[in-house]
């Protein structure tokens, strides 16, 4: 897997989550069993800008040779994706969300591994 690839998997990915979201952020409230009130669709809203802004910046760094920024980058959003997959966990054993969110948590595992692999490797 080169950074390549995983600046195009962030891009895809982060443009459709973002959108959704901005857009459908109740769906995945939903999906997790979580009320869509008011302050929740606003979270869902900034954060949606977030993941598009992630997306951008992915998109427009694809073909960055390695360096240091880069490196940076990956183990920055390693630990980021990480971490968002250890509190999904955390909320499901406390039984604040549904199994759903397993879903959510294997993506994350899968892109934290990924561009934890490729930061360390240079690909």
């Amino acid at each position: 897997m080169t950074f390549q690839m995983i600046a195009c998997v962030m891009t895809l990915a982060g443009s459709v989550l973002g959108l959704r979201f901005i857009f459908a952020g109740a769906s995945i409230l939903e999906e997790w069993a979580i009320e869509p009130t008011q302050g929740a669709l606003i979270v869902c809203r900034r954060l949606g800008a977030l993941y598009l802004g992630l997306a951008g910046a992915f998109f427009l760094g694809r073909t960055a040779e390695p360096s240091e920024l880069r490196t940076a980058l990956c183990l920055g959003i390693g630990a980021a994706s990480a971490a968002l997959a250890a509190l999904g966990i955390f909320e499901l054993v406390v039984g604040r969300v549904q199994r759903r969110v397993l879903i959510s948590v294997t993506a994350e595992v899968l892109l934290a591994g990924a561009l934890v692999w490729v930061a360390l490797s240079g690909a």
